[in-house]
């Protein structure tokens, strides 16, 4: 299991449109692990959910960390959960994971937030402005009202790269992708967050504008997977396990049948937490947590979305619950 800390709330504010901005103490009084911009860290909240949610303060500052969780419509329940919370409240949390890594190497640095992917984004400009990189940052939203760390944002000493795009305000206040990527420096590179569309929007102009895929880096909160597909075989030679995954089944479905729990949690292919080794056969990959460049060597696999292109596949499983 991974390694947990206990945190203690030390402050609360809502912010914005149902986000709630809390601030989290060691409970033990210690500093608090540094993390690098981009990280997040995994919740355990009440009623068994575990949900990861992106550090947005400064990664400099090690007294305290921030979140910014927005309590959603479609919520499964972590951030209604997380919404309760309280100061004085004590919650387990993993410790920070970076699966959205920053580059300080890039010309320039477009950082484009869609209303709660904001989050990743302001460690990010932290970490920008303390290295003294060129950067700006698109913070994007259907109004002004939905928008938190507003009163943070300009009072940041980067304030002056800080572009507002709110749609209700009129079309020119509108994120115009074209006219941002089209004018970038050479060798830029795009750090983008938000709802699955709004993302998905500016990556295709992004690949459009001829930015190399390398330098795209993105980081979703939350994906449907694909679902459905051929049956077929997972054999966990381990542990002695062989199951038939089923066309209406997912492969930690399959394998819970047998016994065998695998340890997950977005279970959307985002967080990673269920990542296995393919031994034997081909994966067919529907995760949003692999790079391609993990996809293609085919060597990793997702078990909570992904599925085999081959009628056998041999795994090798990192995390059992």
């Amino acid at each position: 299991m991974s390694e947990r800390i206990t945190l203690r709330v030390t402050g609360r504010e809502v912010q914005g449109t149902n986000v709630v901005v809390l601030t989290l103490c060691a409970a033990n009084g210690e500093t608090l692990p540094t993390f690098a911009p981009g990280a997040h860290i995994d919740l355990h909240l009440a009623g068994g959910l575990v949900r990861q949610y992106s550090l947005c303060g400064n990664p400099d500052d090690a007294s305290h960390w921030q979140l910014g969780i927005l309590n959603a419509q479609n919520s499964r329940g972590g951030s209604q959960a997380a919404h309760l919370l309280q100061p004085g409240d004590e919650v387990q949390a993993s410790l920070p994971r970076n699966l959205f890594t920053l580059t300080l190497e890039a010309s320039h640095t477009l950082l484009v937030g869609g209303g709660i992917g904001i989050t990743p984004m302001l460690a990010m400009a932290h970490a920008l402005h303390q290295a003294g990189r060129s950067f700006e940052l698109h913070y994007c939203a259907r109004s002004r009202a939905r928008m938190a760390f507003l009163p943070a944002l300009d009072a940041a000493p980067w304030a002056a790269k800080v572009a507002y795009h709110v749609s209700e305000e009129g079309e020119t206040c509108r994120l115009q992708p074209d006219a941002l990527l089209v004018g970038a420096p050479a060798n830029s590179h795009l750090y983008v967050c938000g709802p699955e569309g709004f993302m998905d929007w500016v990556i295709d102009k992004a690949e459009s504008a001829g930015l190399a895929p390398s330098h795209i880096h993105r980081e979703y909160f939350n994906r449907e997977p694909e679902t459905g597909g051929e049956a077929f075989e997972v054999v966990v030679p381990a542990l002695g396990v062989t199951v038939q995954v089923t066309q209406d089944q997912n492969i930690v479905e399959a394998l819970a049948q047998a016994g065998v729990r695998v340890k997950v949690s977005c279970q959307q292919g985002i967080c990673g937490t269920c990542i296995a080794n393919v031994l034997e056969g081909t994966p067919e990959h529907r995760d949003s947590y692999l790079t391609q460049e993990e996809r293609d060597a085919n060597d990793q696999i997702a078990l909570c979305c992904s599925r085999s292109r081959s009628p056998r596949l041999a795994i090798e499983i990192f995390e059992l619950d």
